[in-house]
């Protein structure tokens, strides 16, 4: 990211920087250079004319996240004109929402598929033109040209130009080429402890889209509520709820925005809401005492129930991804699980031998899970702390592993899942968790810490793992939690996750140490944001 470019936005005023520029005046001819001679054919010069205008070089345009590489060049730049609008170039008639949608931001016509003249922006698709979400921003003679080899590409275009024009009221001239680091860029949102409204959640996919995140994590079942609209188990669902109309309008928008999201029902534990409605599938330890949350996975009936749950949600929600959780099942935290849970330990030995104990029945059952959502086109997620080590059943290697912490039962550390060749989303406890109300040690996170010192290889604590393993790191999500829901208003938690959030996309799209202070990027932030 670069200083300001006040010169830039100022339009036609000579800088120290152009001077250099010699403006050349023609003289009529026969007026002896102009100079006044003094017999009586001495004459005054005729007036100069204006000299031609001149433009100091360019500077990257200030957004965020930073592009990766802008190619300075002199001129006037871009910027939104009465006479401009947005069109798409012939054979990408499908980029008709991104240009509607960034004639409405800017405020010009958008004018379709047709061609492009002075004071325009051109989409335009470039299929094999770079990698998938890269674009290349052209900016020259008055107008710019956003091509990418996809959609989301072109659209990442649009919002460095909406960005460019609210920073400095212009994108400056030259020629941008960006891409993102991480494939996997987002938020995750607890909506089972915490309602939040549908136009709350639409609100947040456009504060992302224009971040460039791609991914919105929907946790909408636990120990306190279920928080989506049911065919098959409506006796399950929270009174306060979404409804499977406003789930669509979200998935709609969401898809408009270039934003997957991915959904999850945690199992066998966090479960409590559901068990609520089915209290003969809960886990009772040897004394009869439930285990708060958590299915009998020795219980035929569990699988049925949940399998029935997801084959109805991984049909309402369309996307590529489908998180199954795994995390802090109660049984295996006991000091004696096999003592205190033995039914379990009946089940494991009876389905997979003799040597097998209850994390290994935990584990069949996350693979058994993975296998119903696998035919709906889903790629399963969970938790890191649903992999275990040193089991006879271990975790299916295509279920990627969403590392959060090192404190829960049995914590490896983030490079034993590496050296198994597993793909790891990073959400760092320690910098990406915003939990309402700050239990169990947590600190509402700061942007500043996670601009400062959080990269996508600090995957546990402070410590980045060896960067070999970059390639195995998919991304990561900044996530809120509600354990204490009533600890802040929606309003609170969009305002407090705001620079946190921007700091993550910042570390997520462009590798490295950002070139800006985390004042300046601060100060930019409220500029974009129109806060400042």
């Amino acid at each position: 990211m670069s200083p300001s470019r006040g010169a830039l936005a100022a339009g036609a005023v000579l800088t120290a920087a152009a001077a250099a520029t010699i403006a050349v005046v023609v003289w009529p001819e026969g007026s002896d250079n102009g100079l006044a001679g003094e017999g009586s054919n001495a004459r005054t010069p005729a007036p100069a004319p204006s000299p031609t205008r001149s433009y100091p070089l360019s500077t990257a345009p200030r957004t965020i996240p930073a592009v990766r590489e802008h190619i300075a060049a002199r001129g006037p730049g871009w910027r939104p004109g009465p006479d401009g609008g947005v069109v798409v170039a012939g054979g990408s008639g499908t980029l008709a929402d991104e240009g509607q949608l960034l004639a409405k931001e800017l405020k010009i016509h958008y004018r379709g598929e047709v061609p492009a003249r002075a004071g325009d922006v051109e989409l335009a698709l470039a299929p094999g033109g770079g990698a998938p979400e890269s674009y290349t921003l052209d900016v020259h003679d008055g107008r710019a040209r956003i091509s990418g080899p996809d959609q989301a590409g072109v659209f990442y275009g649009t919002r460095t130009l909406k960005q460019s024009v609210r920073a400095d009221g212009a994108m400056p001239e030259g020629e941008v080429r960006d891409r993102p680091d991480r494939p996997q860029r987002g938020l995750n949102l607890d909506i089972a402890r915490k309602h939040y409204t549908a136009a709350w959640i639409e609100d947040r996919l456009r504060e992302m889209a224009d971040l460039k995140l791609n991914q919105l994590g929907l946790h909408f079942s636990d120990d306190q509520a279920f928080r989506i609209e049911s065919d098959t188990h409506p006796e399950v669902v929270s009174p306060e709820h979404l409804s499977k109309a406003e789930v669509r309008r979200i998935l709609g928008l969401a898809s408009r925005l270039h934003i997957e999201v991915v959904p999850e029902i945690d199992s066998p534990g966090h479960l409590g809401a559901v068990l609520r409605a089915h209290p003969d599938l809960q886990l009772r330890n040897v004394s009869g005492t439930r285990s708060p949350g958590s299915l009998d996975i020795s219980n035929p009936g569990s699988a049925k129930l949940v399998d029935e749950l997801l084959g109805e949600y991984t049909e309402l929600f369309g996307g590529a991804y489908w998180h199954l959780g795994g995390d802090e099942y109660l049984a295996l935290m006991a000091r004696d699980p096999a003592a205190s849970y033995p039914q379990l330990q009946r089940a494991a030995q009876q389905k997979y031998g003799a040597q097998a104990g209850i994390k290994d029945l935990t584990t069949g059952w996350l693979n058994d899970r993975a296998a119903v959502v696998r035919p709906h086109g889903k790629r399963p997620k969970a938790w890191n702390d649903g992999f275990f080590r040193d089991g006879t059943v271990h975790a299916d290697k295509d279920i990627e592993v969403e590392y959060w912490t090192g404190k829960e039962y049995g914590a490896r550390q983030p490079e034993e899942y590496l050296r198994e060749g597993r793909r790891v989303v990073n959400l760092n406890d320690e910098f990406l968790y915003y939990v309402l109300g700050q239990p169990n040690n947590f600190v509402y996170p700061t942007g500043e810490r996670i601009y400062e010192q959080w990269t996508p290889l600090v995957l546990r604590g402070t410590q980045p793992v060896p960067a070999r393993y970059s390639g195995q790191i998919l991304g990561g999500r900044f996530a809120v939690w509600g354990d204490l829901p009533q600890a802040q208003t929606p309003a609170q938690v969009a305002q407090g996750i705001r620079m946190p959030l921007r700091a993550t996309a910042q570390k997520l799209w462009a590798p490295g140490k950002p070139a800006l202070s985390w004042d300046r990027f601060r100060a930019l932030a409220a500029r974009i944001d129109g806060t400042g």
